[in-house]
């Protein structure tokens, strides 16, 4: 059987979509059920199992590939996710709304090199730390998932799994580059109305001026060395199987060898949330290969030929399913359409709404892109009340579409 033969139906998808109602409603209608991971990873296998049982009886091949994309992904995660850990920015920081807007901006452009999965988790403890006696603040994560989770990554394929794919699909490296004013307008947009909001719920709270400043040394960073581990993970990815992974465990191995414990307990370092991510993305991976099939399969039947619907066709896919294989899929559908093109057999305009579909979108749900769930899972762990999940797309609905549609009144028209 030829990865062309197998065609799903619409069924299908129902495990899918009932993993993803689970992790929206439990949280909120069975708190302390979903508070156990062992619970979690039983509703994990629960709706794997059919999708599993299904794939392996039409496309054994599509199940091996997922499995192993799977073990990709987990491993890059864990291993960002533990030298991250090992990086501690000590000191006192300001809880101003100028200091927070200031660590937003320095995310958003350091996960252009080390990824929005390793710029979150850098600076995510940070910023929890700085602002845990505020009263209100739950908007501090939500627009660090905007920013640095996801649209900050836009400029490098370090940045963000998509642009990767597309780098390893012969897009030149600087390429993505040229979309520096789409970065440039959506992170200034997001960070004035951040330092907005935030400026407002402050002066709401009444929060004395002295208690937002740093009351002792000033904040300095520790445990550098682990930055030669980033380098060692950023260049793994360039590497063939299996030398990639055993590259990330040996790097994560080097990270826990060379930081003092001390700088763990300082950072609050757990493995719950990695655990957590691991657990859920095995349900996602598994329950989402025959809506990702069914994508491929009659995604012509869309009627996407225009820049702008890709862009809202790739983002609106991105928002719930993988945004790496999403991309490769309307990657396909734009080579479909026989147009000539430098890069990838399609215009630059079709092939930067791709781009810019599969990276900004990623931020509209918690699933949307993994740096997502472990801030929203890190802070729930450090005891910040974080919304429920469609408490998040309120937020992101509200926010992040009237910023896409501007930007797609300007540059994708």
């Amino acid at each position: 059987m030829t990865h062309h033969e197998w065609l799903p139906e619409f069924w299908m998808t129902a495990p899918f979509i009932a993993l993803l109602l689970s992790i929206a409603v439990l949280p909120i209608a069975a708190h302390k059920f979903w508070g156990s991971l062992k619970n979690q990873a039983l509703i994990a296998l629960l709706f794997s199992a059919p999708a599993a049982i299904l794939c392996g009886r039409h496309a054994p091949h599509l199940l091996g590939e997922t499995l192993r994309d799977y073990l990709s992904f987990v491993l890059l995660l864990s291993s960002l996710y533990i030298v991250s850990g090992g990086v501690w920015l000590a000191g006192d920081l300001k809880s101003t709304p100028a200091a927070n807007t200031l660590l937003l901006a320095l995310g958003a452009v350091l996960a252009n090199f080390i990824g929005t999965t390793g710029a979150s988790m850098v600076l995510i403890r940070p910023l929890l730390r700085a602002n845990a006696h505020r009263p209100h603040h739950a908007h501090l994560p939500i627009f660090f998932i905007f920013l640095v989770g996801n649209i900050g990554g836009l400029l490098t394929p370090l940045g963000d799994p998509p642009l990767f794919l597309g780098f390893l699909n012969g897009v030149p490296f600087f390429w993505t580059l040229k979309l520096w004013p789409i970065w440039l307008l959506s992170v200034v947009t997001l960070l004035s109305l951040f330092y907005v909001i935030d400026l407002g719920i402050l002066r709401r709270d009444k929060t004395p001026r002295a208690a937002l400043e740093s009351s002792g040394k000033g904040p300095h960073l520790k445990g550098q060395r682990n930055f030669f581990c980033f380098a060692a993970i950023i260049a793994a990815v360039f590497l063939p199987r299996p030398y990639r992974e055993l590259a990330m465990i040996l790097a994560a191995a080097i990270s826990l060898g060379i930081t003092p414990q001390s700088y763990h307990e300082a950072n609050g370092f757990n493995y719950a949330p990695i655990f957590e991510v691991v657990i859920l993305f095995f349900g996602i991976f598994i329950t989402m290969i025959p809506a990702l099939e069914l994508l491929r399969t009659r995604g012509a039947e869309l009627g996407v030929t225009l820049p702008w619907q890709f862009l809202w066709a790739t983002g609106g896919f991105s928002s719930f399913l993988d945004n790496a294989p999403t991309y490769l899929t309307f990657a396909a559908l734009g080579q479909g359409l026989h147009h000539v093109g430098r890069y990838m057999h399609m215009p630059e305009g079709i092939l930067a709404a791709i781009s810019v579909g599969a990276v900004f979108f990623g931020a509209v749900t918690y699933i949307g892109n993994a740096p997502n769930f472990m801030v929203r899972s890190i802070a729930q762990h450090r005891g910040w009340k974080m919304p429920s999940f469609f408490g998040y797309m309120l937020w992101s609905i509200g926010i992040l579409l009237p910023l896409f549609a501007v930007i797609t009144f300007i540059f994708f028209r």
